[in-house]
This record gives structure tokens, C-alpha cells and sequence, in this order.
């Protein structure tokens, strides 16, 4: 019986591969703990918080259950302002454009890989996004 481990970064790594990375007989890596960790590192660059921030972990969070907290009050509390420089007014699109972004992250980092989109509809969403900010 052989086994394999993938080792990930404590953070980015997909919950189904555990903290000490894959250990399995079968040793299968699948493209959804890919689309997990692109969800982690877009929550990361939107929010300018790693997944490892001591703010978050000292509530006993993690960064998607931190960012779904706050998604219920104005997401821009959770956005990073350096996003939107000072004499740059937020515009709705903007907003709707920052919104789609982080719910995109979110269905990129469902806790069951069965329930994450692919990567090919991340494709299609970014695209949508990036489409609806060049119409603004």
C-alpha cells in the first residue's frame, strides 16, 4: 500500500487534504483544492488580510467564515480602502464589481469540493467582472 502526501501552505491548503496535507491511499489531488486556494488568495488580495491574521484566527475564525460574517453589513467595511484611492468616488458598479469578487471567492472556498464551482466557471465570472468595470 504506498501513500502520498502533498504538502500546501496552512491557510491555502483545502480543507478535504486536512492540516498535514493529503494523506490517503488513493493520493488523488483534484482541481478543486486549486480553486479553493485561487478563492483564499482572492479573499487575501480584496480584503488585505492573510488567511493566517491573528485578528481573525483569535476569533476563531477563519478568513472566508470572517468575510461571510461581514458580508452581512456593508462589504466595504471588509474591502480594503486602498482599493479605491481617496479622490476616486465608490460608484455602484464599482461596488457591484467588488461584491461579485468577493462572492466569487466565497464559491471558490466551499467547504465541499463537489459544491465549488470549476475553474472554467471562474474563468467565465472574472470575465463578466472584468467586462462589467470596462462598461463603467
Amino acid at each position: 500500500m504506498a501513500h502520498t502526501k502533498t504538502l500546501g501552505t496552512l491557510g491555502y491548503i483545502a480543507p478535504e487534504y486536512g492540516s498535514d496535507g493529503i494523506v490517503s491511499t488513493s493520493g488523488i489531488v483534484s482541481t478543486s483544492g486549486d480553486v479553493y486556494s485561487y478563492g483564499i488568495m482572492l479573499m487575501e488580495v480584496l480584503t488585505k488580510r492573510r488567511p493566517t491574521d491573528e485578528e481573525i484566527c483569535n476569533e476563531n475564525l477563519d478568513l472566508r467564515k470572517w468575510i461571510t460574517q461581514s458580508f452581512s453589513g456593508s462589504m466595504l467595511e471588509v474591502v480594503d480602502a486602498n482599493l479605491f484611492p481617496e479622490e476616486e468616488q465608490i460608484t455602484s458598479k464599482s461596488e457591484i464589481c467588488i461584491v461579485s469578487m468577493v462572492e466569487l471567492a466565497l464559491d471558490c472556498t466551499m467547504e465541499i469540493p463537489e459544491s465549488r464551482i470549476t475553474i472554467k466557471d471562474v474563468v467565465k465570472r472574472l470575465n463578466k467582472i472584468k467586462n462589467t468595470f470596462l462598461e463603467m
